[in-house]
């Protein structure tokens, strides 16, 4: 199944694919223990979205929050999904290293703490209007 094209992949931030590359490695890349021993998940989450895991677990939450960065990985993804964020590798298994990222990610779509990227809107046109001008090019050569 495809993922539609309006989905914002976390794996495609700057940084986040070699991190993921490094738990694919070693297991223990994933756990959220590991920041302590490589600064690197640290410094690539404060460049990506302005904090930390630890600053992001530290800010206090407002009201009626409902506690989405703790839910079951598979129920994050489908509302993350639902948010239009794709939190999974390109086999649709959520990232291994998503709980270096959840809460971060979490506040930043809800305008709490931290911030989104920037990501210039696509220009791009859609694939029916290229086949679309396709044909009326080619019907104006007849």
């Amino acid at each position: 199944m495809d993922r539609p094209a309006t989905l914002r992949r976390l794996i495609e931030l700057p940084g986040v694919s070699d991190l993921e590359y490094r738990a694919l490695l070693k297991r223990e890349f994933a756990e959220p223990e590991a920041r302590a021993e490589h600064p690197e998940i640290d410094a690539c989450s404060q460049a990506i979205f302005g904090l930390t895991a630890d600053e992001a677990q530290a800010h206090p939450r407002p009201a009626g929050w409902d506690g989405a960065e703790h839910l079951p990985t598979a129920r994050q993804v489908d509302a993350f999904e639902a948010e239009g964020w794709d939190v999974t590798d390109d086999k649709r298994r959520p990232l291994r290293t998503l709980a270096h990222f959840n809460q971060q990610l979490w506040l930043a779509i809800r305008g709490v703490a931290g911030s989104l990227p920037f990501q210039p809107e696509d220009t791009r046109p859609d694939a029916w209007a290229a086949s679309l001008a396709a044909d009326a090019k080619r019907f104006r050569k007849r």
